[in-house]
């Protein structure tokens, strides 16, 4: 466990496993690096993985609005990653835009892309423009708290959409105290999401990627998951989308074994890169 400065941050990270091969891992909004213990204990064997906790989230520092978190995230993965890439990266949910974006912009660092549950919204309604009104009402509750400065009603909103499926109610004071707290990090990377606004979609960028591509969602997720991963693949030539039963949105936490294994058996078929001497 280390913390040090990666894409001018102060940023915790960690490892886990030993296998031959090196991964990269970016976990979700409101959660931490140590999110993926579970999965990565499934994939010890297949790879050596890095995971480091996002701006403002377990132990690396605040993040403040003078830098737009998403691109702050990426900047931390490509220097986690270093020296040592090219790595098959893995993100779940807006850590999976985190990925995809560090895959367009730094394509010599990854070697495979996993996105689990990404919220790249901004996909699924630029090839769905009638689902924006379903969307906008979904998100209502989630926006309007926030305007009230309840962020309270906000952190409940949010998680009613993008939690592990308990009530609110059922979760300990603490985490929910947490999570009212940090609320404001969902609210920084609407724009990204929700409106592309580091215009991924643009001039073919996604279309540009030339990696091995898997796209993993809980059968039980938001149906702007199954859209999301619907659009994504669209413009990935020879990506695959696989849907788990029984999973929503935290598949990763819920599902570890399910999720490490259609992994571990994507990386079977991804051949690792090897240098001219």
């Amino acid at each position: 466990m280390v913390k040090d400065i990666r894409g001018g941050h102060p940023t915790f990270w960690t490892e886990f496993g030993t296998g031959p091969r090196r991964g990269l891992l970016i976990h979700c909004s409101l959660a931490h690096s140590g999110a993926w213990k579970g999965m990565a204990s499934h994939l010890g064997g297949t790879l050596s993985m890095r995971a480091y906790d996002l701006p403002g989230h377990g132990r690396s520092d605040d993040w403040t609005p003078a830098r737009d978190m998403q691109e702050m995230s990426v900047a931390m993965a490509a220097d986690v990653i270093g020296s040592d890439g090219p790595m098959d990266v893995i993100g779940h949910s807006f850590g999976a835009t985190v990925a995809l974006r560090l895959a367009i912009e730094r394509p010599d660092l990854v070697r495979s892309l996993v996105l689990i549950e990404s919220v790249f919204i901004a996909a699924a309604l630029a090839d769905n423009p009638e689902m924006t009104g379903l969307h906008n009402e979904k998100n209502a509750g989630f926006r309007d708290a926030l305007v009230r400065g309840d962020r309270v009603g906000a952190a409940r909103a949010f998680m009613r959409d993008w939690g592990d499926g308990r009530p609110w109610e059922s979760l300990p004071q603490e985490q929910r105290d947490m999570l009212a707290e940090k609320i404001h990090l969902i609210q920084a990377n609407q724009a990204t999401v929700l409106e592309d606004r580091p215009q991924i979609l643009a001039d073919r960028r996604i279309e540009a990627l030339d990696v091995p591509v898997l796209l993993v969602r809980g059968a039980e997720s938001s149906v702007f998951v199954g859209l999301t991963h619907a659009a994504i693949a669209r413009r990935l030539s020879g990506a695959r989308d696989v849907a788990i039963e029984g999973a929503g949105h935290m598949a990763p936490i819920t599902h570890p074994r399910a999720v490490a294994d259609l992994v571990s058996d994507f990386l079977e078929k991804v051949p690792e890169r090897v240098d001219a001497d």
